[in-house]
């Protein structure tokens, strides 16, 4: 089974189950995926794409998470982390920082880096290779702390 099938599946549940928050974040996921495929020009997206598109939803809803807190908005924090878990479940399991900074030392030699002023070159090595298991912010702070100035 796909990954989009599995939405679409799970979506249904949802409806049965009058699962107001999982509904409408599983309809916005499914938006999502939706204007990529027709961005694409392709029927069926590939499970890569579908996490790409999780993924940037992911994202979106820690930075919303970090606005409406310094914004005392706790109503609109718990129906963010609602949807996030929701979101996350569909996500590859998370690196543990140990194995990400390992992997990230290795790309480091593989990819010759001796100073910050290759970091981009670190950065686009790293996540191709850990697509949708780590976190940009996290892989950016290791690469920073491991990259001498």
């Amino acid at each position: 089974m796909t990954l989009e099938e599995k939405i679409e599946v799970d979506l249904k549940e949802a409806l049965k189950a009058r699962d107001a928050i999982r509904v409408s974040t599983l309809r916005m996921l499914k938006a999502g995926t939706k204007n990529l495929a027709i961005e694409k020009r392709v029927e069926k997206l590939e499970d890569k794409d579908v996490l790409s598109v999780i993924s940037k939803q992911v994202k979106q809803h820690r930075d919303s998470i970090e606005g409406f807190t310094k914004g005392g908005r706790q109503d609109l924090v718990d129906k963010e982390k609602a949807e996030l878990a929701i979101l996350e479940a569909y996500m590859p399991k998370q690196l543990p920082p140990e194995q990400l900074r390992a992997l990230i030392k290795s790309t480091i030699e593989k990819v010759g880096a001796k100073s910050k002023a290759d970091m981009g070159k670190v950065m686009k090595a790293v996540m191709e290779e850990v697509k949708g298991q780590a976190d940009g912010k996290l892989v950016n702070q290791i690469v920073s702390e491991e990259l001498p100035s």
